[in-house]
């Protein structure tokens, strides 16, 4: 199962081989600058997160990363070139969207025991309450339907419906995160907003790994907003570990998402991500204050 605390419990939904390459030293593609007029710092600031992660060891598997400054001004990305990655577990903010999208467009709340779901699927990284939220939103269909409302063009479910293969970019993870713990304009509304965030504030003191590690805790009340997620393929032995959220760092609030395969273990990937978020969390502010 994908997500539970303790890895030696996990089980694989699925037979999907996972290539191992080295980790990427690869041309970055760019997120999208919602300023046009700081383009130029932006390039700058994703030139220098791309040398500080390029300086890193060689690791094993491959691995990509986005950032973004919640006020839009700048962003930054790495690897994305090697294309798609396994959501595993973090697809669970993505199916908690789209059941608040379909609540809203009903002019209803979540109901309690949707709600108690809901907070055992990101708090715990339950997959029993995920496995019952999917069915309420309508499996692949639903997520598909939602993504689309999100921006989301390069997350794609799994053909035999098992929601921790949908596979995901870094990119249009930003985009999900800036629907979900920006200000941006986005279809869900403050209080969805809000209830999501709350969520993802207070995952399991166990599980608060990741890109929470970029977080410097310089503001008081501002806790790591994330959802992490690790998978073992059955085929290969190797590990996904993805982790995505909102951290606080140098003044900035950034929304950070790290995706990683072809891992050795949860430990060394859990490792890997959080080496790539503090390191590109680093560089990035540090560019941006020069």
């Amino acid at each position: 199962m994908l997500g539970f605390r303790k890895p030696q419990q996990l089980a694989v939904a699925a037979v999907v081989l996972a290539v191992t390459v080295q980790a990427p030293v690869l041309a970055a593609a760019g997120v999208a600058d919602k300023a046009p007029h700081a383009a130029a710092t932006s390039a700058g600031v994703d030139t220098a997160m791309n040398k500080a992660l390029d300086a890193l060891p060689a690791s094993d598997g491959r691995y990509t990363v986005a950032v973004r400054d919640l006020d839009g001004r700048h962003a930054a990305a790495y690897g994305e070139g090697a294309g798609a990655f396994d959501t595993a577990s973090i697809v669970k903010v993505d199916i908690l969207a789209a059941l608040l999208l379909d609540a809203q467009d009903r002019g209803a709340s979540l109901t309690a025991p949707q709600k108690k779901l809901a907070a055992e699927m990101i708090r715990k990284s339950d997959n029993a309450a995920t496995n019952a939220l999917w069915k309420t939103i309508g499996g692949t269909d639903g997520l598909n339907a939602a993504n689309k409302r999100l921006g989301l063009k390069a997350t794609h479910t799994d053909k035999d419906g098992h929601w921790g293969l949908t596979r995901t970019t870094a990119a249009d993870q930003m985009v999900l995160l800036e629907a979900v713990l920006g200000d941006a304009h986005t279809p869900l509304t403050a209080p969805s907003r809000d209830y999501m965030r709350a969520l993802m504030s207070t995952v399991e003191a166990n599980q608060r790994w990741g890109i929470s590690a970029a977080d410097d805790g310089k503001r008081p009340g501002a806790a790591p907003a994330l959802k992490n997620g690790w998978l073992p393929r059955s085929e290969t032995k190797l590990w996904d570990v993805n982790s995505i959220g909102r951290v606080e760092h140098g003044g900035r609030t950034l929304l950070v998402a790290v995706l990683s395969d072809g891992q050795p273990s949860y430990k060394a990937g859990v490792a890997l991500v959080e080496r790539a978020a503090t390191t590109a969390v680093k560089a990035f502010v540090d560019a941006e204050n020069r």
